[in-house]
């Protein structure tokens, strides 16, 4: 097998033997966290939303709004962007269970929509309407546009810098810094015992995502390690300067997200937290941290380190598998803190 970029449709039609065992390892992992929406009796929370102020309802459903069209952006970008110009079949296979993750997030998002009081209509258009959540949705798409109404050659070397373009976009940005803040938000709530089986559909959320992140990382690392002609100072730095925008387009996101703030949440805390999970993300790729800021939500590590993840008001076990294929568990730690040996070097953009 010659790496693992490439366009043949005959390629990569075996499954054995494995060339990058970390996608077989987190396929088997992504089908034992399998789990469907209507497991979780979030009518429940009904009763907190009835209390809640305005502000908090505006936030949740300004999170609705970017959640649940995102979702099936991703969903554009795995299967335009990424699907077609990979190779191996274990990277097919979770791929493959990825897309299937992303419709059920949006699913999931479809349910809250459902099951509480918010307009639809104000929450679908809100994403276009609002202008710094149509930023970033401008900033995502032009990068699958690249890849599919351009033509794009993955044989060479701005092909592959593309490639490794919208994965930065999709994966690390877009999923490893704006979803995760939006996690954030989205499980304060719960800090205050406040919609506690919202909080369980999005631990859930979170689990996908996570090894969403960890698959993205290693692929990027995979192509950077195959690939000479990328390793260059240049690439590097538009990388990490897109990492930066990101950040700088979230920080605007957030302030329309809470515009006057929360008990106990704030533009501000929320930032804050962009700027350490951006500073992670660029030492998962090998990186110096850029902003070096303390992490204002330290509670987050624990409201997402549990095995047993139950509903509080019947008591059901609504646990699933972690660690199906025997590679060490996600408890918590960072997508790239429990690499195996046949993982990629994350040295290779240390700048």
């Amino acid at each position: 097998m010659a790496g693992i970029l490439g366009t043949g449709i005959q390629d990569g039609l075996l499954l054995k033997p494995i060339h990058y065992q970390w996608a077989m390892d987190l396929y088997d992992q992504a089908v034992a966290n399998t789990w469907f929406p209507n497991e979780i009796q979030l009518g429940q929370d009904l009763a907190d939303w009835k209390k809640m102020t305005d502000e908090e309802r505006h936030a949740l459903t300004f999170l609705m709004s970017y959640f649940n069209p995102n979702e099936l952006l991703v969903n554009k970008a795995l299967a335009f962007g990424v699907y077609p110009y990979v190779n191996a079949a274990e990277c097919h296979l979770y791929l493959a269970k990825q897309m299937w993750e992303e419709a059920n997030h949006c699913m999931s998002f479809e349910y809250v929509l459902e099951t509480f009081p918010i307009d639809r209509e104000t929450a679908y258009t809100a994403h276009v309407e609002t202008p710094s959540m149509a930023r970033k949705e401008e900033f995502e798409t032009k990068f699958i546009k690249r890849m599919t109404e351009d033509t794009l050659d993955i044989t060479t070397t701005e092909g592959k810098k593309d490639f490794v373009r919208n994965l930065v976009a999709y994966n690390i940005i877009l999923e490893g810094i704006w979803f995760y803040s939006g996690f954030m938000v989205a499980l304060s709530f719960r800090q205050r015992n406040l919609l506690r089986n919202f909080g369980s559909l999005i631990d859930w959320v979170v689990r996908d995502e996570s090894l969403h992140l960890k698959f993205g990382i290693n692929l990027i690392l995979t192509v950077l390690e195959e690939n000479e002609d990328l390793q260059t100072d240049e690439f590097a730095a538009e990388i990490k300067q897109m990492i930066l925008d990101g950040v700088e387009m979230e920080e605007a996101y957030n302030k329309d997200l809470l515009p006057n703030g929360i008990l106990g949440l704030n533009s501000d805390y929320i930032n804050q937290y962009v700027k350490y999970l951006a500073d992670r993300r660029l030492e998962e790729l090998g990186f110096e941290a850029h902003y070096k800021v303390s992490n204002p939500a330290k509670w987050m590590a624990g409201a997402n380190d549990t095995l047993q993840l139950v509903n509080f008001f019947e008591a059901t076990n609504t646990s699933y598998e972690v660690n199906a294929g025997g590679s060490g568990g996600m408890k918590g730690q960072s997508p790239s803190a429990d690499r195996e040996e046949n993982d990629p070097d994350t040295s290779i953009l240390k700048k």
